[in-house]
């Protein structure tokens, strides 16, 4: 079985899984992301996760009488400063803001899995620690002009010019990407599930 339903408009999560050997099949989970009052990073980037799984489950659900053909998988990647949440920014200047809390410091890249198959979910959270160098005033501003940070939580894309700032990355380049290869195929495995790469005919 090589394909997989994935509720998420990112393209980096559908590369990542194409690029392993999977056909994905997106699927809507449309939520609201708004953290709650004082919430911790790791809990949100869990509990969005598994809001996005019922949400997609729902919208199957809506359209056959029966369960989803493929596994299911949502993610949610959170990136946080102090614990604070810094999400997709709404504007240039919140971008600029988001960039500058974030140069010269170490913040945390949480994204959270989750696989739904035959009326089971498992779960898994992923964090990796990155280190920015110091970033100048026209480093940001030509950033931004990019528009690469404006659709990415704490507005940079690793895998884009946003990997210029980082100085130091300590855990997974496909959590902070989006979707971490390692910890999502386990989830795959413990359901019994194959990886195309590691197939046997």
């Amino acid at each position: 079985m090589n394909t997989l339903y994935l509720a998420s408009g990112s393209p980096r999560r559908r590369e990542i899984l194409e690029n392993i050997g999977y056909t994905v099949i997106r699927l809507p989970a449309d939520i609201d992301e708004t953290p709650y009052a004082c919430e911790p990073a790791a809990a949100y980037a869990v509990r969005i996760a598994c809001e996005k799984k019922t949400a997609a489950v729902a919208y199957w659900q809506q359209q056959y009488p029966y369960q989803p053909l493929y596994p299911l998988i949502t993610a949610d990647t959170t990136v946080a400063l102090h614990n604070h949440i810094l999400g997709k920014p709404a504007s240039p200047a919140e971008a600029a803001a988001m960039l500058l809390e974030l140069s010269g410091t170490t913040h945390q890249v949480l994204t959270a899995v989750c696989v739904y198959w035959q009326g089971e979910t498992r779960a898994v959270l992923q964090q990796s620690d990155v280190t920015f160098k110091p970033l100048t005033a026209a480093e940001i501003a030509a950033y931004i002009a990019s528009g690469e940070p404006m659709d990415k939580a704490g507005a940079y894309g690793i895998q884009g010019l946003g990997g210029l700032f980082v100085k130091n990355l300590h855990g997974s380049f496909t959590g902070v990407m989006g979707l971490p290869v390692y910890e999502t195929v386990a989830l795959l495995q413990e359901f019994g599930l194959p990886v195309p790469p590691f197939q046997t005919a």
